[in-house]
Protein backbone atom coordinates (compact mmCIF):
# COMPACT_ATOMS: atom_id res chain seq x y z
CA UNK A 1 0.00 0.00 0.00
CA UNK A 2 1.35 3.63 -1.04
CA UNK A 3 0.86 6.66 0.97
CA UNK A 4 -1.62 7.92 -1.32
CA UNK A 5 -3.84 4.65 -0.57
CA UNK A 6 -3.40 5.56 3.08
CA UNK A 7 -4.55 9.03 2.42
CA UNK A 8 -7.58 7.47 0.53
CA UNK A 9 -8.28 4.91 3.15
CA UNK A 10 -8.45 7.68 5.71
CA UNK A 11 -10.53 10.29 3.70
CA UNK A 12 -12.92 7.54 3.09
CA UNK A 13 -12.82 6.67 7.03
CA UNK A 14 -13.96 9.89 7.67
CA UNK A 15 -16.42 10.47 5.48
CA UNK A 16 -17.72 7.31 6.76
CA UNK A 17 -18.02 8.92 10.34
CA UNK A 18 -19.29 12.05 8.58
CA UNK A 19 -22.30 9.87 7.68
CA UNK A 20 -22.80 8.07 10.69
CA UNK A 21 -22.84 11.21 12.81
CA UNK A 22 -25.35 13.16 10.78
CA UNK A 23 -27.63 9.85 10.47
CA UNK A 24 -27.08 8.25 13.52
CA UNK A 25 -26.40 11.21 16.17
CA UNK A 26 -28.22 13.63 18.33
CA UNK A 27 -26.41 16.43 18.01
CA UNK A 28 -27.44 19.98 17.10
CA UNK A 29 -28.03 21.09 13.39
CA UNK A 30 -25.85 23.70 13.82
CA UNK A 31 -23.04 20.92 14.93
CA UNK A 32 -23.97 18.91 11.89
CA UNK A 33 -23.37 21.48 9.53
CA UNK A 34 -20.05 22.47 11.06
CA UNK A 35 -18.95 19.45 10.56
CA UNK A 36 -19.57 18.91 6.99
CA UNK A 37 -17.89 22.43 6.25
CA UNK A 38 -14.86 21.00 8.24
CA UNK A 39 -14.79 17.88 5.90
CA UNK A 40 -15.36 19.50 2.92
CA UNK A 41 -12.03 21.64 3.72
CA UNK A 42 -10.30 18.58 4.18
CA UNK A 43 -11.02 17.27 1.28
CA UNK A 44 -9.79 20.35 -0.69
CA UNK A 45 -6.50 20.34 1.44
CA UNK A 46 -5.82 16.95 1.05
CA UNK A 47 -6.58 17.38 -2.98
CA UNK A 48 -4.07 20.33 -2.79
CA UNK A 49 -1.21 18.43 -0.61
CA UNK A 50 -1.85 15.04 -2.84
CA UNK A 51 -1.12 17.16 -5.98
CA UNK A 52 2.53 18.05 -4.85
CA UNK A 53 3.04 14.35 -3.84
CA UNK A 54 1.67 12.98 -7.21
CA UNK A 55 4.22 14.41 -9.56
CA UNK A 56 2.14 17.49 -10.74
CA UNK A 57 4.99 20.77 -11.20
CA UNK A 58 5.54 22.72 -7.76
CA UNK A 59 4.39 26.19 -7.71
CA UNK A 60 6.84 26.78 -5.14
CA UNK A 61 9.98 28.99 -5.60
CA UNK A 62 12.98 27.02 -7.19
CA UNK A 63 16.08 25.91 -5.05
CA UNK A 64 18.64 28.60 -4.46
CA UNK A 65 21.38 26.86 -6.19
CA UNK A 66 20.13 24.04 -8.53
CA UNK A 67 21.23 21.64 -12.22
CA UNK A 68 19.17 22.53 -14.88
CA UNK A 69 17.73 19.10 -16.40
CA UNK A 70 15.12 19.95 -18.81
CA UNK A 71 12.49 22.64 -19.97
CA UNK A 72 9.28 23.06 -21.86
CA UNK A 73 7.70 26.37 -22.49
CA UNK A 74 3.96 27.05 -23.03
CA UNK A 75 3.72 30.40 -23.96
CA UNK A 76 0.46 32.80 -23.62
CA UNK A 77 -2.24 32.53 -25.83
CA UNK A 78 -5.45 34.69 -25.98
CA UNK A 79 -7.58 33.67 -23.29
CA UNK A 80 -4.63 31.78 -20.89
CA UNK A 81 -1.48 32.76 -19.48
CA UNK A 82 1.81 30.73 -20.51
CA UNK A 83 3.58 29.31 -17.84
CA UNK A 84 7.61 28.04 -17.91
CA UNK A 85 8.29 24.41 -16.77
CA UNK A 86 11.35 23.38 -15.80
CA UNK A 87 12.58 20.04 -14.24
CA UNK A 88 15.78 21.00 -11.44
CA UNK A 89 18.13 18.93 -9.31
CA UNK A 90 18.51 21.30 -6.17
CA UNK A 91 21.85 20.93 -4.60
CA UNK A 92 22.67 20.53 -1.24
CA UNK A 93 26.10 20.74 0.62
CA UNK A 94 27.43 20.76 -3.10
CA UNK A 95 25.96 17.96 -4.55
CA UNK A 96 22.89 17.27 -6.82
CA UNK A 97 19.93 15.37 -4.85
CA UNK A 98 19.35 12.58 -6.43
CA UNK A 99 15.57 13.51 -7.18
CA UNK A 100 14.76 15.69 -9.66
CA UNK A 101 11.62 18.25 -9.12
CA UNK A 102 9.54 19.51 -11.61
CA UNK A 103 8.67 23.88 -10.83
CA UNK A 104 6.07 25.59 -12.94
CA UNK A 105 7.24 29.33 -13.24
CA UNK A 106 5.02 32.11 -14.53
CA UNK A 107 5.59 32.87 -18.26
CA UNK A 108 8.19 35.71 -19.24
CA UNK A 109 10.42 36.09 -22.41
CA UNK A 110 13.41 37.04 -20.94
CA UNK A 111 13.13 33.80 -18.74
CA UNK A 112 12.17 31.89 -22.07
CA UNK A 113 15.08 33.34 -24.13
CA UNK A 114 17.23 32.39 -20.81
CA UNK A 115 15.84 28.88 -20.68
CA UNK A 116 16.09 28.28 -24.04
CA UNK A 117 19.80 28.82 -24.59
CA UNK A 118 20.28 26.74 -21.24
CA UNK A 119 18.60 23.82 -22.86
CA UNK A 120 20.27 24.62 -25.89
CA UNK A 121 23.57 23.98 -24.05
CA UNK A 122 22.61 21.01 -22.39
CA UNK A 123 21.65 19.06 -25.20
CA UNK A 124 25.29 19.50 -26.68
CA UNK A 125 26.51 17.94 -23.19
CA UNK A 126 27.47 21.08 -21.18
CA UNK A 127 25.79 20.73 -17.85
CA UNK A 128 24.05 23.99 -16.24
CA UNK A 129 23.85 25.63 -13.26
CA UNK A 130 21.70 27.60 -12.01
CA UNK A 131 20.44 29.90 -9.21
CA UNK A 132 17.47 32.19 -7.66
CA UNK A 133 16.65 34.80 -5.24
CA UNK A 134 13.90 36.41 -4.75
CA UNK A 135 13.13 39.39 -6.63
CA UNK A 136 13.91 42.79 -4.71
CA UNK A 137 11.24 45.26 -4.73
CA UNK A 138 9.75 47.63 -1.79
CA UNK A 139 10.04 46.48 1.64
CA UNK A 140 7.39 45.41 3.78
CA UNK A 141 5.00 42.60 4.26
CA UNK A 142 5.16 40.47 0.56
CA UNK A 143 1.81 38.97 1.54
CA UNK A 144 0.59 42.50 1.05
CA UNK A 145 2.12 42.61 -2.61
CA UNK A 146 0.58 40.70 -5.54
CA UNK A 147 3.65 39.14 -7.57
CA UNK A 148 6.35 39.17 -4.64
CA UNK A 149 6.87 36.07 -4.70
CA UNK A 150 8.90 36.49 -8.37
CA UNK A 151 12.60 35.63 -8.79
CA UNK A 152 15.48 36.06 -10.04
CA UNK A 153 17.03 33.03 -11.99
CA UNK A 154 20.73 32.94 -13.81
CA UNK A 155 22.06 29.75 -15.53
CA UNK A 156 25.48 29.56 -16.31
CA UNK A 157 27.55 26.32 -17.79
CA UNK A 158 28.93 24.55 -14.83
CA UNK A 159 32.98 24.89 -14.81
CA UNK A 160 34.80 22.00 -15.50
CA UNK A 161 36.28 19.62 -13.09
CA UNK A 162 40.13 20.53 -11.95
CA UNK A 163 41.95 16.89 -12.48
CA UNK A 164 45.36 16.73 -10.30
CA UNK A 165 48.69 17.02 -12.24
CA UNK A 166 50.31 13.22 -12.05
Amino acid sequence: MTTTDGVLWAFVAVLFVLGLALVASRWPVWAKGLLVTVVTALYFWSDAALEQVWGWPSRHALPERFVLLAAVFDEPAKGREGALYVWVNEIRDGKPVPQPRAYQLPYSKDLHALLGEAIKKTRQGVTQLGSSEPKRGPKGLSWLRPGSDEQVVKIRDLPAPQLPEK
